[in-house]
């Protein structure tokens, strides 16, 4: 693909599809299957970079890892607490879950030496949120400031278990200090300020471990475990797919089916959010697979309205918030998004970012510190936009190009392949 796309408005979007598999669930059945005794057989796995930076570290730690794709991927562990000390330097590219789940995993091995670093955007994306509960179970990490970004340096270490009272709802937080409790006797408890997504819970239970949950937002892990194997069917990811329901939604007589959607509970948001615009959105064929609840999505062209987001729902479609903005471009009425600075430490301010480059579209946007505000519905014109190399603001981007008068060009269109590598392949197979 070249330096930059051109993006032209349409008319409708058709059709029938299949997002990628979640990546969330990806890097966590690559994760566990590496640590687990015997061999785990992942089916859907997102082909993208970022699992494909946790599959090269850990293969570097020992794991075997066959070619991935997203037919079947199987993974040969290691068994848990028998990682090896990898030779050279870890690399977690762009991917943050990567580099904080790699932490907890990498903390409590004892003896075991590592050094983890990523690329530019990477290592200026907080990482003292999850070596400070780390530390506190008694891991020595190193880094910038005080390891508070990477690139980081681990001894691993025998851990004492731990009540961590996370001052955010971040499932890379919780899930990091999870897997430290893996080889932690006792108990390793994490209490949240709001619920976030629930996958690595789900997932350690089907690979063997003793993880308990209560209506107080505390989970907690029993060590030391015995991770078994597993065969895992990852659903598709509802954040890629919320880029079609926006687009379908917004644009008049366009009609998509999007199968195999995962549609965790804690991952609805978007949903909830959509259907509060007025939405024309149906779950078909409601199922389970492997833990997690799946379902098709159809989704049908609706006049939007205006709405407030914040508090508590927040965790449940923060990555979704981009594509939202659009959406309330073209809804009546106001709309308001709050509690959302976490957006700002994410691959780019997304805040700031989707601010800027949705008013060289000409959109109309006050931005807060911790939220944006919006009055549409909103006419768009093409101009020439810039993504700052963050794969949902790309894609945010080309959904709302669909709307603009003329022509958008798009620079380093290339960095949707973190999450979605065929998304532009399906938007042009969809556009009528």
């Amino acid at each position: 693909m070249n330096d930059s796309l051109t993006l032209r408005p349409a008319s409708r979007l058709q059709g029938t599809l299949r997002v990628p598999g979640d990546k969330s669930i990806s890097h966590r059945a690559l994760m566990l299957g590496a640590l687990a005794e015997g061999e785990t057989i992942i089916q859907g796995l997102l082909p993208g970079e970022d699992p494909i930076s946790t599959a090269r570290c850990l293969r570097a730690l020992g794991a075997e890892i066959t070619e991935i794709n997203s037919t079947e991927v199987r993974v040969r562990g290691t068994g848990l607490g028998q990682l090896k000390e990898a030779s050279d330097i870890l690399d977690a590219g762009n991917s943050g879950t990567t580099l904080r789940l790699m932490m907890g995993i990498l903390a409590s091995q004892p003896g075991l030496f590592s050094t983890l670093t990523g690329d530019h955007s990477l290592r200026s994306r907080p990482m003292g949120r999850v070596s400070n509960p780390l530390s506190q179970m008694g891991a020595q990490i190193w880094g910038r400031q005080g390891g508070k970004y990477a690139p980081l340096a681990i001894l691993g270490q025998s851990l004492k278990p731990f009540h961590y009272h996370s001052p955010i709802a971040s499932a890379q937080v919780k899930s990091a200090v999870l897997l430290a409790g893996l080889l932690t006797p006792g108990q390793t408890l994490v209490t949240e300020p709001a619920r976030s997504r629930d996958h690595s819970e789900r997932m350690l239970r089907a690979f063997g471990a003793k993880v308990y949950t209560d209506e107080s937002l505390t989970v907690a892990v029993e060590g030391p475990a015995q991770l078994v194997g597993q065969t895992v069917i990852v659903p598709g990811d509802i954040s890629s797919a919320a880029f079609w329901l926006v687009a379908a939604s917004i644009l008049p007589g366009s009609e998509l089916l999007l199968e195999n959607v995962g549609i965790n509970p804690t991952r609805t948001g978007i949903l909830e959010v959509l259907q509060a615009m007025g939405a024309d959105i149906q779950q078909l064929n409601p199922r389970e697979q492997a833990g997690e609840p799946v379902a098709d999505l159809r989704v049908r062209s609706a006049q939007l309205r205006g709405t407030t987001m914040g508090g508590s729902l927040i965790p449940r479609l923060v990555d979704e918030i981009p594509v939202l903005a659009v959406a309330a471009l073209a809804a009546e009425g106001k709309t308001i998004i709050r509690d959302a600075e976490e957006l700002r430490v994410k691959e780019s301010d997304r805040l700031a970012v989707m601010a800027q480059e949705l008013r060289k579209l000409g959109a109309q946007i006050q931005e807060h510190p911790d939220g944006l505000e919006i009055q549409g519905p909103q006419q768009l014109t093409g101009a020439s936009v810039s993504p700052h190399t963050d794969h949902r603001v790309a894609m945010s981007l080309a959904v709302a190009s669909l709307l603009a008068r003329g022509e958008t060009t798009l620079e380093n269109p290339e960095c949707a392949r973190v999450s979605y590598p065929d998304f532009w392949t399906t938007l042009n197979q969809l556009i009528l």
